[in-house]
């Protein structure tokens, strides 16, 4: 059973109190319903799609540029143009950047104001990203955050933060990992996390054949 009520319209809001925005989406949300431009299953479907997407598109794009560097070269350049080469549609996105890991420099993802985030290829945000903590601390600890995850990188390599904004969004192309010559490119995008295309990670090692 879930443990938000139903209303006078018949579907859920959380008990929880909410933000001014969140209740303005609420009524904008239940007027639409109400006047039948959309149907609560129409929200539903389309829930479920973008949940349904979880990170699996940007894994797509990152073994793919992997295996072929004239598509990573293309990725970098123009990423709208190589995602719609994959088939996927990254027309909500404003404005999309792909930085590339090296050995020597490492991205690392942030949204300060609030969690913007590229939805069509990563799918819906984690809890953590969009949390104040890690806006705090990716700013001005990022080191500190990618320990956290696991990830404890030398020096002499440079982290470099980068803001996503509603004007720009970010993905991280992580490096290949070492031992990966004979995988896949079906095996590849299952080393590939959503926190690695975000940046507070390394892709996963290679799977033991």
């Amino acid at each position: 059973m879930s443990d938000t009520p139903a209303d006078a319209h018949g579907h859920e809001h959380p008990k929880h109190e909410l933000s001014h925005y969140a209740k303005r989406i609420y009524a904008i949300r239940d007027l639409l319903v109400e006047k039948g431009v959309l149907t609560e299953k129409d929200i539903q479907c389309q829930v479920e799609y973008q949940e349904a997407r979880a990170p699996a598109n940007g894994s797509k794009l990152v073994a793919h540029a992997w295996v072929d560097s004239a598509f990573k070269a293309r990725l970098i350049a123009d990423p709208k143009a190589a995602c719609a080469e994959m088939g996927i549609d990254a027309a909500a996105v404003n404005e999309f950047m792909v930085l590339e890991n090296t050995e020597k420099v490492r991205h690392m993802v942030v949204c300060t104001l609030c969690s913007c985030y590229p939805r069509p290829i990563l799918g819906r945000p984690p809890d953590w990203y969009k949390s104040f903590n890690y806006r705090q601390r990716a700013v001005v600890d990022p080191r500190g955050v990618m320990r956290e995850f696991g990830l404890d990188l030398p020096d002499d390599v440079e982290v470099r933060v980068h803001d996503s904004t509603a004007d720009i969004r970010y993905l991280v192309l992580p490096l290949r990992p070492k031992g990966t010559e004979s995988h896949s490119e079906a095996d590849l995008a299952k080393l590939v996390t959503r926190d690695s295309m975000i940046g507070v990670t390394d892709a996963l090692p290679a799977i033991p054949e």
